[in-house]
């Protein structure tokens, strides 16, 4: 059992580490970098991936046929929390949800002729885009087997009709993945389809105003009245939707833990920081035992998340889907980050709550961690089953002769 990186990828976190302490986080101190909706504006936004690309550092996930760097899920765990410890971070070196999931389910399940067609774009940074699936009510959230959205085959296309919401990025995306279902069978009655944004057919109804911050393209609202796609569009087999889903929502679950703690470290680099420099009645905050205990948890709980956010990359890496392992780190990363940056703003009092530090920025966008990609209590219901399912065996060991298999990325046609 061995906690250590391996050189190369020791090499490439402290990288990002330096390029997010010596870019990134100068550059959210400017207002004017900032775009209407709180996050990085295009134009800083491109002179920034601009300076990734030139540090070898972009789209760490992607293979490197493909012009990215081919690391296993355990260096994305190191790497991600790294540069998300800027609320900048992810979408600067082309690791942002919803594009990171979908370029790494591309890359796994696509043709080769649509990874070129619909992946390489997203890889290179030509354009951004979007996973839809989630639906209003009576529609599918947590449960994608209540989807109403179809799709019907008319000779070679097919024809969707729709509607779906809460859709990340769908404002500025171009490259859309949709599930919608294709017959009533329970297992295999979903089918997966990519189409471009200036096809006919659909609209963006609204972008949904949310607590923020936003994410660019926001999350929108989207109907579709007889959208056409052709059958070469569509992605791996009629009625495979939702194996798709599982293979990309489970280690998209697991990469938004990674850029969680890189938030909560910086929210606690924060508040360490202002504790030591501020005095009250004579005495450093830091020397109080109140705020030690404060910070204690928060640390603890962080260490806790980095170590199952790593055990579930490792079994990623040995080719388990890690469900149980996904699920659990969900639920701890999700909760601690909302708990820590809580504590952080709590103990720079005002200051905190102000735009003076990015913590009234993480506050706000760290609720939504406990609700996206399965609320916390969802995945607590999938804990109790794979228990009452496996007994004592919830807790056993991996075998010590285990073959480690590296998951990277490869073209499958």
């Amino acid at each position: 059992m061995d906690f250590s990186l391996p050189p190369e990828i020791e090499s490439y976190r402290a990288r990002v580490r330096d390029f997010v302490d010596t870019v990134l986080i100068p550059l959210e101190a400017d207002r004017a970098n900032y775009d209407e909706h709180e996050n990085i504006a295009e134009p800083a936004l491109q002179r920034v991936r601009a300076r990734v690309k030139e540090a070898g550092l972009w789209a760490l996930q992607m293979p490197r046929e493909r012009g990215g760097l081919g690391l296993p899920m355990t260096g994305l765990a190191a790497c991600y929390e790294e540069m998300n410890r800027s609320i900048f971070g992810p979408v600067a070196f082309n690791a942002a949800a919803p594009d990171d999931g979908n370029m790494r389910v591309l890359a796994q399940v696509a043709t080769p002729a649509q990874q070129d067609r619909w992946l390489q774009p997203i890889i290179d940074g030509k354009v951004r885009s979007s996973f839809a699936m989630t639906e209003p009510h009576p529609g599918s959230g947590s449960d994608p087997s209540m989807m109403l959205t179809t799709a019907t085959k008319r000779g070679d296309s097919w024809s969707v009709n729709g509607r779906k919401w809460f859709i990340t990025g769908a404002g500025v995306a171009q490259h859309f993945i949709l599930m919608a279902r294709t017959s009533d069978d329970a297992r295999k009655g979903l089918t997966a389809f990519m189409f471009d944004a200036s096809q006919p057919g659909w609209r963006i109804e609204r972008r949904i105003p949310i607590m923020g911050p936003e994410e660019h393209g926001g999350h929108c609202e989207l109907v579709f009245d007889g959208l056409e796609i052709p059958d070469e569009n569509r992605l791996m087999n009629v009625g495979d939707g939702l194996k798709l889903t599982q293979i990309r929502l489970g280690p998209a679950r697991l990469t938004h833990c990674m850029r969680w703690l890189g938030l909560a470290r910086r929210a606690m680099q924060i508040a360490v920081e202002y504790v030591n420099k501020r005095s009250s009645f004579g005495q450093r905050l830091a020397e109080r035992e109140g705020v030690q205990w404060l910070l204690g948890e928060a640390a603890m709980q962080i260490e806790i998340g980095r170590l199952l956010t790593m055990r579930a990359a490792a079994r990623l890496d040995q080719g388990d889907y890690a469900r149980k392992e996904i699920s659990m780190a969900k639920v701890v990363v999700s909760e601690t980050l909302h708990k820590v940056v809580d504590t952080a703003l709590q103990l720079n009092g005002a200051r905190g709550y102000s735009k003076d530090t990015p913590l009234e920025w993480i506050y706000r966008y760290a609720r939504q961690a406990r609700l996206v990609d399965g609320a916390s209590e969802v995945h607590k219901m999938v804990l109790a089953r794979y228990l009452i399912e496996e007994g004592d065996g919830f807790w056993r060991w991996d075998a010590h002769d285990a073959p480690f298999k590296p998951i990277i990325p490869q073209s499958r046609a």
